[in-house]
C-alpha cells in the first residue's frame, strides 16, 4: 500500500470511485474533502496504480494523536476484491472506526481484530443516497443558523463524550450545518456534515417534531450541496420508521449494501 499526494492522480480515483457508489461512497466522500483544503488532514491509500484493488482513506500519521479516538482516528475503506482483504488489513496499524459500505467485510474485520486482540462492536444502518437532483423552493424567511456544539453533542447517539466535542466543533468549522430555530430563538432541529460527506448529528427535539423542520434543512442542503457539487449521504437506524419515510419523501432511495461501522477497542479496556 502506497499514499497518493498528487492531485491529479487523486482526481482520477476520486471519478474511478464514483462508478462504484454506494459501495465506495464513503471513501469517495472523504477524498472529495481531501482534494478541497482537507481540513481533517486525511489521506488515501492504494495497492497499486492505476489498476488498484484497495482504497483506504485515514487521517495522517501526525494527525493520530490518540490510537483510541474513534472519531478523527477514522478509516474508511473500499475493496474490489473482498476476499484479499485480510492481508491488507493486517498490514493497518491499530485500528479504526467505520471501514465502509460493502457488505460480507465484517468476517474479515473480526478476524483481524482478533489477531490484533481488540473487541469489536458493530453497528448496521440503512444507507441513503439522493435517487435525483431536486428542484425545490426555499424562503429567505426561514431561520437558518449554525449552532451549538455541545447541544449537538448531547443529543448525538455516537457522542456524548469529550472526544466527541471536539469532533463536532471540527466539523463545524469546516462543512456544512444548518439548523432551525423555534418561536424564541432557540435551536429545535439540526443536522451537521461530517468529514466523509456523511450527514450525521441529525436531531429534532421532541416538542417540534413532526413540523416539517428536518424537510426545510432537507431541502436546504439538498440545494446547497447538489449546485456546489458535493456528494452526499445519509444513514437511519432500522427501527427508526419516521426518518427512514421522511428521507424516502424527499427523494432518497435506500441502498442494499448499507452502512457498517466496526468500532475497535484494546480488550484491555473492554
Amino acid at each position: 500500500m502506497f499514499v497518493l499526494h498528487d492531485t491529479q492522480k487523486l482526481q482520477i480515483l476520486y471519478k474511478s470511485l464514483e462508478k462504484s457508489i454506494p459501495e465506495s461512497i464513503k471513501a469517495y466522500g472523504t477524498i472529495f474533502n481531501i482534494k478541497n483544503k482537507n481540513p481533517f488532514k486525511m489521506e488515501v491509500m492504494v495497492d497499486a496504480w492505476t489498476d488498484y484493488q484497495f482504497v483506504i482513506t485515514r487521517p495522517q500519521n501526525r494527525e493520530v494523536k490518540n490510537d483510541w479516538d474513534h472519531y478523527t482516528n477514522t478509516y474508511h475503506i473500499f475493496t474490489k476484491a473482498p476476499d484479499n482483504l485480510e492481508e491488507v488489513m493486517l498490514r493497518v496499524p491499530v485500528f479504526l472506526l467505520s471501514p465502509g459500505c460493502q457488505e460480507g467485510l465484517d468476517e474479515v474485520i473480526r478476524k483481524v481484530a482478533t489477531s490484533k486482540s481488540v473487541q469489536i462492536d458493530y453497528v448496521k444502518t440503512t444507507l441513503f443516497i439522493l435517487e435525483l437532483p431536486k428542484k425545490h423552493k426555499t424562503s429567505s424567511n426561514d431561520k437558518m443558523q449554525l449552532f451549538k456544539v455541545g447541544l449537538v453533542n448531547e443529543h448525538w447517539a455516537f457522542g456524548k463524550n469529550e472526544r466527541n466535542l471536539k469532533y463536532i466543533e471540527r466539523c463545524l468549522q469546516d462543512f456544512l450545518g444548518f439548523g432551525v430555530l423555534g418561536p424564541e430563538g432557540q435551536l429545535v432541529s439540526w443536522l451537521v456534515m461530517g468529514q466523509s460527506c456523511e450527514l450525521r448529528m441529525g436531531y429534532t427535539v421532541p416538542k417540534y417534531r413532526n413540523q416539517g423542520n428536518m424537510l426545510k434543512i432537507g431541502y436546504h442542503l439538498e440545494k446547497n450541496l447538489s449546485q456546489n457539487e458535493i456528494p452526499f449521504y445519509a444513514h437511519v437506524a432500522d427501527n427508526n420508521k419516521k426518518s427512514l419515510q421522511a428521507l424516502k419523501n424527499v427523494g432518497f432511495k435506500i441502498c442494499p449494501c448499507g452502512w457498517h461501522q466496526w468500532k475497535c477497542t484494546p480488550k484491555k479496556y473492554c
